[in-house]
């Protein structure tokens, strides 16, 4: 009889080869997350220098460039769509933690699953599917910004969009793995 392969583990008893196949999966993921998280993050600093640097030059010097403050909005834009995952993976995402923290594993393990099920799945399908358009048609003309003097490569900027359902939904693939898990391995 062939088990569905979500199903780790049957009546207590673990299948060792699948839990360390679906277990490398979520590491994978997470450690995905991880660097790519910790890549962005950096990309805060940077933002905050180059708003400081452009506050000056304008108020200072009255002197100003597009391309500037249109870099500071490209990393803000990169830093909430390519940085949803690893807020995710590290437990910063909202959440009602008056009735979440004092739930058994098992009960959170629950909650969990029907969160990524219900909502996080279904909220990532729409947000690719919706858009993808939109960015299929960035892509399709190369579009630059729509400013003189501003950054060219406002298709990468758009590519983030799917980049975010993208990376988030990886995460709650390793969320969903690592709560079943729990289910079944916890007594």
């Amino acid at each position: 009889m062939r088990r569905f392969p979500f199903v780790i583990c049957s009546k207590g008893q673990c299948n060792d080869i699948e839990l360390n196949m679906f277990t490398k999966i979520a590491d994978w993921i997470d450690t995905m997350n991880d660097v790519i998280g910790r890549c962005v993050s950096w990309l805060t600093l940077f933002m905050a220098l180059v708003m400081f640097i452009t506050v000056i030059l304008r108020y200072a010097f009255n002197m100003g460039w597009i391309w500037m403050q249109e870099s500071v909005m490209f990393m803000h834009g990169f830093v909430f769509m390519l940085a949803g995952g690893y807020t995710l993976l590290a437990e910063e995402h909202v959440r009602i933690d008056i009735f979440y923290r004092p739930m058994s594993k098992k009960k959170q393990a629950i909650v969990n699953i029907i969160g990524i099920l219900f909502l996080l799945f279904p909220t990532c399908f729409v947000i690719f599917y919706y858009g993808y358009p939109y960015v299929s048609d960035s892509w399709s003309v190369f579009e630059d910004s729509k400013e003189a003097g501003g950054l060219p490569g406002v298709f990468l900027l758009k590519s983030s969009i799917l980049a975010f359902p993208t990376f988030v939904g990886l995460q709650g693939i390793a969320k969903l793995i690592r709560a079943i898990n729990t289910l079944k391995t916890t007594p």
